[in-house]
């Protein structure tokens, strides 16, 4: 679908692309679900560590890439089968594949997760690309094709 289509067709269907703090709040919602499940999961590992600095090894060593597979699981999940994340559900909003406005499938929803934890690596800069980008997309809407718009 070319640019022009696109337009034409979230005026006909009254698609609007998703305001940026939005999109923050979706992300803060969304992370401190995934935090609460990594405390209730790990909880009795982190009680039982003996030391503040065990207590740090254990998060740098261990817990940390769990986390990373959490998260990815966790946006996967619920943008490949809902097209939108909890808290994207919370804020009314969506992701949608660009080609053909409907929720990605599942090899682009692994995609898109996997970049969202790597811009979020690179000290956000992915997250910061929305800012001069016409369609808000971040990297991890650029590598997946994807945009976010109101639900």
């Amino acid at each position: 679908m070319t640019e022009n289509e696109l337009v034409e067709k979230f005026k006909s269907e009254n698609i609007t692309l998703a305001p940026l703090g939005k999109r923050f709040i979706a992300y803060a919602i969304d992370d401190f679900i995934v935090a609460v499940l990594m405390c209730v999961a790990f909880s009795s590992a982190i009680s039982a560590a003996s030391s503040s600095e065990e207590s740090l090894q254990m998060l740098f060593e261990y817990l940390t890439p769990h986390f990373i597979a959490v998260k990815i699981v966790y946006q996967t999940f619920f943008v490949y089968l809902y097209g939108a994340t909890i808290g994207k559900m919370a804020v009314k909003i969506r992701v949608i594949y660009i080609h053909n406005i409907e929720k990605p499938g599942f090899y682009l929803s692994v995609i898109r997760s996997i970049t969202r934890v790597i811009s979020e690596a690179v000290l956000f800069i992915g997250f910061l690309w929305a800012f001069k980008n016409s369609k808000r997309q971040t990297w991890q809407d650029i590598t997946a094709q994807t945009l976010v718009v109101n639900a």
